[in-house]
């Protein structure tokens, strides 16, 4: 099966041939350099040229000034286009923002910290040495230096003073 070419096609290969590699070297200035946009411009100028190809075939001479002005005024379009619209945000930063869960932990985890600032600091320090180090109650009396039944007691009027810091901080179980 042949492909045939049509005199727009043959058109646009030569426009693409004469005009893309200099119109891309224009546009790339006035776009700062960025080449993906430059890339953008100058395919829609010469999408424009396809679209305008009988308007174009009566013209006589070159046809880059032509093109020219359509890819410059392509490019102050989007200009006008991006100042008159809030500017867009890259997606890239939200993936540094936690997740919903990850707050809800920190958030709880800074609750708590208040509520063990309002004990003493014996109760603090034998729920520190139970709950948050792991240790059985014999080892925290080892390590604070009292009776094993005074951690125990201690423990259970941490905890009971504890479960009131927290609900006065809106916490319920």
């Amino acid at each position: 099966m042949t492909e045939r070419t049509t005199p727009d096609d043959a058109l646009m290969r030569a426009l693409y041939e004469e005009h893309a590699g200099p119109l891309l070297a224009f546009v790339l200035r006035l776009v700062a350099g960025d080449r993906h946009r430059a890339e953008d411009v100058v395919q829609e100028t010469l999408l424009r040229a396809w679209r305008n190809a009988d308007q174009l075939r009566t013209t006589g001479g070159s046809l880059r000034p032509w093109l020219v002005t359509v890819a410059r005024r392509i490019v102050i379009d989007g200009h006008r286009g991006r100042r008159a619209r809030p500017q867009e945000v890259d997606a890239a930063p939200l993936h540094a923002v936690p997740a919903a869960d990850e707050i809800d932990r920190a958030l709880r985890m800074m609750t708590i910290s208040d509520a063990l600032a309002d004990l003493t600091d014996a109760h603090r320090e034998a729920l520190v040495e139970t709950y948050f180090k792991g240790r059985t109650v014999n080892e925290a009396a080892e390590v604070l230096r009292v009776p094993p039944g005074t951690v125990r007691s201690r423990v259970f009027y941490a905890l009971r003073a504890l479960r009131l810091s927290l609900e006065e901080r809106g916490v319920t179980a």
